[in-house]
């Protein structure tokens, strides 16, 4: 039964790395979006808060940032053919950025 599960979830892992990123990174991840039958590429900056799944199927990683005063997070699966990739812009310590979630606002920093 354990090798099926293995066997199937090998097929689905992400054959190529999204990058070496941590939490508390700024990053960019390149998301595919499909409108009707039009595709394009969408960039989501923000902070990497959360990192979890280790290097299972079901490994997520979770993105903050503000837009228009407001928090806003979005989580993605590493293994998702919609990510198309992650750009780290900024190194940040790699220490739980959870705190963030209790400043609504930009003025809160």
């Amino acid at each position: 039964m354990t090798n099926v599960i293995n066997e199937i979830e090998a097929r689905h892992k992400r054959k190529d790395a999204l990058g070496a990123f941590q939490v508390g990174d700024t990053v960019d991840v390149h998301v595919q979006i499909r409108e009707g039958e039009k595709e394009r590429v969408q960039i989501f900056t923000g902070t990497v808060i959360k990192i979890q799944g280790g290097n299972s199927i079901s490994a997520t990683f979770t993105v903050r940032r503000i837009v228009a005063g407001e928090g806003v997070e979005r989580t993605f699966p590493f293994h998702s053919p919609i990510v198309l990739a992650v750009e780290v812009r900024r190194k940040g310590k790699a220490v739980s950025y959870t705190h963030l979630r209790a400043h609504e606002t930009e003025a809160d920093l």
